[in-house]
């Protein structure tokens, strides 16, 4: 695309790209995952099992992930409840269900990692920066 400094021209490229998310948002499903150690590691945590059983990305329904890395320190508890704040999101990355079992077949960081609760799950580490 050739350089153009014209205010009005990236307004509009910019509404194309709101207008593609509004789409992609509202005509598809999405699953959620908040990864508190994405920051420290550079990886991302796929669970494809838990206590022996599929779980995770292995039985997922949903056409897209957003895979949100967040701060620990954003991670406040009060009488059984969680609490963050917008700014405890330092990065998210939205990938295709599709892209994400592809990357976690060939092109993970360590696979077989135990975790969850009790680390009763298994799950495959990606690098955050092969999402991008």
């Amino acid at each position: 695309m050739e350089y153009n400094s014209d205010f009005r021209h990236d307004l509009r490229i910019g509404k194309m790209g709101e207008l593609l998310l509004g789409k992609l948002l509202s005509n598809t499903t999405v699953e959620v995952k908040l990864d508190f150690a994405t920051y420290r590691t550079g990886n991302f945590y796929i669970e494809y099992s838990s206590r022996g059983k599929p779980s995770g990305i292995a039985t997922t329904e949903a056409d897209y992930w957003v895979l949100i890395a967040a701060s620990e320190k954003g991670c406040r508890h009060k009488e059984n409840e969680v609490f963050m704040e917008e700014d405890d999101i330092l990065y998210l990355v939205i990938v295709s269900t599709n892209r994400l079992k592809d990357l976690c077949r060939t092109k993970y960081e360590r696979k077989n990692v135990p975790g969850g609760d009790e680390n009763t799950s298994l799950g495959v580490l990606i690098k955050a920066t092969d999402l991008l």
